[in-house]
């Protein structure tokens, strides 16, 4: 029941289009029917000897039946297609969004190439399964039912030797689906396994390369693929077995209606027209069933898909609400803060008490892993403190302690490369999409990447995924000057000048310290000696 209580509250806004083609596909039963019956009737009228005339009508029933079925199944795939798209859309959106919205624990819970796997194999699969297999599962289950009744009312006999064989066919389903459950499983997650190894190596294409290790790489992804290749043929084998099986049942009820009409024919008490109804039901029963035996598999699969996408709707989301804006000059104060990682065995921080005044400058030292970043994550509220506050305060004594609603306060600059894939404005835009270009030069500028200004297409350069076409450096000041662009009265830089010169490094810290982020609190994380010296409080963890 819990999947199909997924499966109804994601399938918001497309219900309708669902239920109109439930009613299309009910529509082409109850014109199959009459097509059965109107055909019966014209055989044996025409088997009667009566004239060409009395035929021309029942003739031209028929082919309005045919011709009305066609255009039915022609507008139920329109809306089939138009509830698929909007829904995979609409789940996609919303656990992308939840996903990004989630509350970063210090480590993700799954790789990204898996969390795009599920965003794509998984989404895709649930809704197909919604706006598809369920709806043609209803209509499929409607019209074995109509075609037994309607057997039933020309022979009962018959109808129970059918429906005797439809209940074997469940019974032994039971076992079919457990096992088609489990094989599906263990091949979505290396599937996983699969795209996250693809992607990760082309994101660390250069290290493998420098490493040596791209042959490595590549055997890596071929033993997975292997593994997924034996649990498909695994799966692909099981299933054929099961629709032998299938075939052979069907074969034998086929051909016990088709004895029992020669032998009612040759006893005089099945007409021809009987006989063509009977094989056309058999057909209408038939066809259904084989649609159950890939339908029934289809949902088997969804279960797996809605229990990995429901995965990704366990995180705690962020705080929401309005942003919280502290007046410059703000400062942050830190009382008693005790911090520790979810997986870790010691505190990072244990107690620990801070004043950053507002307008101070003040660098972060100490050895790597002592919990450098880490501060800096709590102050952004990307990580949440054990025990202990954070908070923000203005100079007419305004206060609030920090969470995802106070991050409008801050500039961040992270270590690293940290530039998206696009133009050079796209990336600066992040900063503050309102700037102007005259804004954007003069944060380039203030961030000594004024080589921008040199580029034949300037702001509208390309830089690919982490900023490849740039060197390290210039990435690095291009992040700076998206920082400065931000309205943000807290200045977050974290090792921001790792990749610069010592030339570059020393006119920076200048610009920055000397007026271009004027009446600014900053905070410096830093291993360069250079950087103490233009500060006003040294932090030593």
């Amino acid at each position: 029941m819990r999947y199909l209580r997924w499966l109804y509250t994601n399938s918001k806004g497309v219900r309708a289009a669902i239920v109109l083609n439930v009613v299309l596909g009910l529509i082409s039963i109850g014109c199959s029917l009459f097509f059965i019956d109107l055909c019966r009737a014209l055989i044996d009228t025409a088997a009667g000897g009566a004239s060409m005339s009395s035929l021309v009508l029942p003739a031209a029933a028929v082919c309005l039946l045919r011709l009305a079925r066609i255009g039915i199944i022609a507008l139920s795939s329109r809306y089939e297609n138009i509830a698929y798209a909007r829904l995979n859309f609409n789940v996609r959106s919303r656990l992308f969004s939840n996903l990004l919205q989630s509350q970063w624990m210090g480590k993700e819970k799954m790789h990204s190439g898996d969390a795009l796997n599920r965003l794509f194999s998984d989404v895709d699969t649930v809704t197909k399964v919604v706006s598809q297999d369920i709806p043609s599962l209803f209509v499929t289950v409607f019209r074995l039912i109509a075609a037994i009744v309607y057997m039933s009312l020309l022979d009962y006999r018959l109808a129970l030797v059918i429906v005797g064989v439809s209940s074997l066919l469940l019974m032994a389903g039971k076992f079919f689906f457990r096992r088609l459950r489990k094989l599906n499983r263990d091949i979505r997650d290396t599937e996983s396994a699969v795209q996250s190894h693809i992607q990760e190596s082309i994101q660390n294409k250069t290290l493998l390369l420098s490493l040596e290790m791209g042959r490595t790489a590549e055997k890596d992804l071929e033993g997975l693929q292997n593994e997924e290749y034996g649990q498909i043929m695994r799966r692909t084998n099981f299933n054929i077995w099961s629709r032998v099986a299938i075939g052979l049942t069907f074969a034998f009820g086929y051909l016990i209606c088709f004895l029992w009409g020669v032998s009612g024919i040759s006893a005089g008490v099945v007409t021809f027209g009987v006989m063509t109804a009977f094989l056309q039901l058999v057909a209408q029963i038939q066809h259904p069933l084989v649609n159950l035996t890939r339908e029934v598999p289809s949902l088997i699969y969804a279960t797996t898909s809605v229990d990995r996408l429901m995965e990704l709707e366990d995180p705690v989301l962020e705080e929401e609400g309005t942003p919280i804006r502290i007046p410059a000059p703000s400062g942050l104060r830190i009382k008693d803060l005790v911090f520790r990682y979810a997986d870790g065995d010691r505190d990072i921080f244990c107690g620990f008490n801070y004043d950053f005044a507002p307008g101070s400058k003040t660098a972060i030292v100490g050895v790597t892993g002592i919990g450098k970043s880490t501060l800096i994550r709590l102050m952004l509220s990307l990580l949440r403190p054990l025990s202990g506050s954070l908070v923000l305060y203005g100079p007419g004594g305004e206060e609030a302690a920090c969470s995802a609603l106070t991050r409008n306060n801050f500039s961040f600059v992270p270590q690293g490369n940290s530039l998206l894939n696009g133009t050079i404005r796209d990336n600066l835009l992040l900063g503050n999409p309102s700037a102007t270009d005259e804004q954007m030069y003069e944060a380039l500028d203030a961030a000594q990447a004024g080589f921008v200004r040199d580029f034949p297409e300037g702001l509208l350069s390309r830089c690919g995924e982490k900023g490849s076409g740039l060197s390290e450096g210039q990435a690095q000041r291009i992040a700076i000057a998206r920082a400065l662009l931000r309205p943000g009265n807290i200045l977050l830089l974290d090792e921001f000048s790792s990749s610069l010169d010592s030339d570059t490094e020393l006119a920076l810290i200048k610009s920055l310290t000397g007026g271009v982020a004027k009446g600014k609190t900053m905070i410096f994380i830093t291993h360069r000696e250079v950087i103490n010296d233009y500060c006003d409080n040294i932090l030593r963890l």
